[in-house]
């Protein structure tokens, strides 16, 4: 899997930063671990509730990724545990991709932010980049969050986009949309891969919204100016800055 070049994040001190991983689904704690240690990440898994808060005092991480549905102590429970003992380390909670509520749950309970299950390890990676930099557990020596192409720039924190001084406002969904496009500039990505990333979904019939969200992108990002955003017939979309 071919993740976009990011500067590698540190701890305060120098060393590489501490992410526990949470899920009671060996396979998906393995894959998780895989893809953090290629980002030069000290990595743990665990795979119940218990054996989480356990791991936390331990190992003491930088950043937890933490399912929310686990068998003895579910993630919220985790959470509340970690927060009325005065730790307030970084939380991503993996959720299941229609569970609204456990997602408002989960953010209210003192969570910092959610990914749905199926996801993609660049949309992991990139959560857990931007919790640990705006929490202060970690820093790059190139430490801001911004993509730019051409004269567009999409702040991943502040959730800004501005074209060519003038701010754009976004969605959150376009928002999610654009940033995927840009983390990937000058690759041509599916419709399908879109789907995955942005809705998370599988693909199976759905491409006119993903052509819908294109065209919102378009109307705002492109309108007026020389086209950042386009078509490769049969194939997807790309965004490039004009040669």
């Amino acid at each position: 899997m071919s993740m976009p070049h990011a500067p590698a994040l540190q701890r305060p001190d120098g060393t590489a930063v501490r992410v526990l991983v949470v899920d009671d689904e060996q396979m998906l704690t393995d894959l998780l671990a895989m893809a953090l240690k290629m980002e030069g990440w000290e990595v743990r898994t665990a795979g119940s509730g218990f054996e989480a808060l356990a791991a936390v005092k331990e190992f003491r991480p930088d950043a937890l990724v933490l399912d929310i549905m686990m068998p003895d102590l579910d993630g919220m429970a985790v959470l509340q545990r970690l927060r009325q003992g005065g730790d307030d380390v970084p939380v991503l909670f993996l959720t299941a991709k229609d569970a609204v509520v456990d997602r408002v749950a989960g953010l209210t309970a003192g969570g910092d932010d959610y990914v749905t299950k199926p996801f993609s390890l660049e949309e992991v990676v990139a959560r857990l980049r931007a919790l640990m930099r705006r929490s202060g557990t970690a820093h790059s020596a190139d430490d801001e969050p911004i993509l730019r192409v051409g004269d567009l720039s999409l702040n991943e924190d502040s959730h800004e986009v501005i074209r060519d001084g003038a701010e754009i406002e976004l969605t959150a969904t376009e928002f999610e949309l654009l940033r995927f496009l840009m983390r990937n500039e000058r690759k041509v990505v599916s419709k399908a891969q879109i789907l995955d990333r942005v809705w998370s979904y599988d693909f199976g019939g759905r491409s006119s919204v993903v052509e819908l969200y294109i065209s919102y992108l378009r109307k705002k990002i492109d309108a007026g100016r020389e086209p950042l955003i386009h078509t490769v017939r049969g194939v997807g979309y790309m965004i490039k800055a004009p040669q």
